[in-house]
């Protein structure tokens, strides 16, 4: 009942007949479909990097730059780490301390 309610709603701000939603309301793009907008901008900017010199250039803005470069570079990498079960990933701490002398 209450789903029918908030159809009802969302038909009148849309300005349909009381109770009647779009035809196509709901359906969107299926799963896995790239934005064509974000594509068409990936594809400009990979033609600009073309264009600079690629790796060179990236390699040169890493120097001059460095955090854009570090803040690219967490944009691109992976957000998980996959590891193979038979070599599981291994995390080593380091704990650096500093030992001030006493004062004289």
């Amino acid at each position: 009942m209450e789903n029918s309610k908030e159809q009802a709603s969302t038909a009148k701000k849309r300005g349909n007949p009381k109770g009647t939603l779009p035809p196509n309301a709901g359906k969107g793009r299926k799963p896995g479909t790239p934005n064509r907008v974000t594509k068409a901008l990936k594809d400009m900017i990979l033609g600009a990097l073309n264009e600079k010199g690629g790796q060179e250039y990236l390699a040169k803005q890493a120097d001059e730059n460095p955090v854009a470069f570090m803040a690219l570079l967490g944009k691109v990498l992976p957000t998980t780490l996959a590891g193979d079960p038979n070599a599981p990933l291994s995390v080593a701490v380091i704990t650096r301390r500093v030992i001030d002398p006493a004062p004289k």
